[in-house]
């Protein structure tokens, strides 16, 4: 594997990328040593390595992802050799690795006797869980519940159906709406609150659950399908909700007939210290969605796993075959790694390491406080927590966008080697692997980023 590269190889890498590769969410063309990408060659745990040889925290875990961390060797000989066998299985065919990680997922889930429809990722899970839905009242004979609730500001996946859930969201660090760059979105898709102790207009127990049944009577219970959320919503700045909340919402779906469907996507496998989020509340999904986490994103893969009740839906007649597929969904090898790096979750503790760890992050977030555009620290389940910046700490009012604290923390970041998500708000999601003292590494240097960041912003 390489992991240096001479000088006129990566002079030739970043001409490729500058001239024909397309980034997802950033300038293209851009490889500058300022702002532009870097090459990545090798990882471990929460280290990741450039081409240089020099060392980057990921705070990320790549993109909510790495649960495990980089440069598991295990998982790759894993693939490797399910590639040996059979790398795709045809139209009516399943491998073993397949079958074997569908009961394996099934048996870890909130309801044991759960099916597990595989695809590629996480916008395919959800789109699946979408169809899932609407086809399982279509077959209880209530065609009209085609509606599906969301939430404001929340994000599940980048196909437009998936875009059209969190529509009037979150903005981007610079100011930009990102639904609105795509514009007119998918029908029938109805917004509600989001749970938030520190901005929410109902906050983020009870009444934050009451927008539920608003919304829901309000568009009549007939027509509505599914509700969707994810159990920590990542994407509205990390808001953990009240322990009121989920059961509240558990209640008004059954109350109304609508099921319920948690977007594990990010929570899943760890993340927030239980296996999944839901096991927080005690409350079982109807449907819940995963992707990320499941292989650590060696190989990419996703999956709707429906409840008993819900599956048996789709059971008997041929009528009643949930005729929807991806090329993609079940694939071996992504299977085989799935295999592999759940069996690393469950030996080495990673679940009850991120509880642990993220417990201590959250105490050790708490010394920023002391930076005063700090305007609010949040987690508490896992490792999961956000750093909010604000302009005025006792009004809580945001910087304005010609700040471009997006830019300017970018800049700082590269200063620490540090890997992530910045702007107004700060999501910190490192590797289940991570350490104590990694934990302290990872805290000091945003400190010191935000002190850097008052001093460039004239903040005293």
């Amino acid at each position: 594997m390489v992991t240096m590269l001479t000088g006129e190889q990566l002079e030739e890498i970043k001409q490729d990328a500058a001239d024909h590769f397309w980034p997802h969410a950033k300038m293209a063309g851009d490889v500058s040593d300022e702002t532009g990408l870097m090459v990545a060659t090798g990882g471990k745990g929460v280290w990741v390595k450039d081409a240089s040889g020099s060392q980057w925290f990921d705070a990320m875990a790549g993109l909510w992802l790495k649960a495990v961390g980089h440069g598991r060797k295990e998982i790759a000989d894993a693939v490797y050799e399910q590639m040996q066998e059979i790398a795709y299985t045809p139209f009516d065919m399943v491998s073993p690795a397949t079958a074997r990680l569908a009961a394996k997922v099934a048996s870890i889930s909130p309801d044991p006797d759960s099916r597990v429809y595989f695809v590629s990722g996480g916008s395919e899970a959800v789109e699946t869980a979408l169809k899932m839905a609407k086809s399982y009242h279509r077959l209880n004979g209530e065609p009209g519940r085609w509606k599906i609730i969301s939430r404001r500001g929340s994000y599940h996946g980048a196909t437009m159906a998936c875009t059209s859930l969190g529509r009037g969201g979150e903005s981007t660090m610079d100011g930009g709406s990102i639904p609105a760059d795509f514009g007119p979105l998918v029908p029938g898709n109805i917004h509600i609150t989001n749970p938030d102790g520190y901005r929410g207009v109902f906050g983020s127990g009870i009444e934050a659950a009451k927008d539920l049944e608003r919304a829901i009577l309000h568009e009549g219970a007939g027509t509505v399908a599914a509700f969707i959320g994810e159990p920590i919503s990542a994407a509205s700045g990390i808001h953990v909700p009240d322990d009121e909340y989920w059961p509240a919402v558990r209640d008004i779906c059954d109350k109304y007939g609508v099921l319920m469907i948690c977007d594990e996507v990010i929570n899943g496998f760890g993340r927030t210290g239980k296996m999944f989020a839901t096991e927080h509340w005690g409350v079982k999904p109807d449907i819940f969605t995963v992707a990320k986490a499941l292989t650590s994103g060696y190989v990419p893969i996703g999956a709707a796993i429906a409840s008993s009740d819900v599956a048996n839906a789709f059971l008997g007649d041929s009528a009643n075959t949930f005729r929807h597929l991806f090329t993609f969904g079940g694939n071996p090898p992504a299977c085989a790694a799935g295999l592999v790096n759940l069996d690393i979750i469950e030996r080495e503790g990673l679940v009850e390491n991120a509880a642990q760890m993220g417990d201590y992050l959250l105490e050790q977030l708490q010394t920023l406080y002391e930076h005063p555009i700090v305007g609010d620290v949040r987690g508490g389940k896992g490792l999961l927590c956000a750093v909010e910046l604000v302009k005025d700490r006792e009004t809580k009012e945001r910087f304005p966008a010609d700040a471009k604290l997006g830019s300017r923390m970018g800049l700082l970041m590269r200063e620490h080697n540090l890997l992530g998500r910045w702007g107004d708000v700060i999501s910190l999601c490192p590797p289940l692997t991570i350490t104590k003292d990694e934990v302290d590494h990872l805290v000091d240097a945003i400190g010191s980023i935000i002190g850097q960041l008052e001093n460039d912003l004239g903040v005293k």
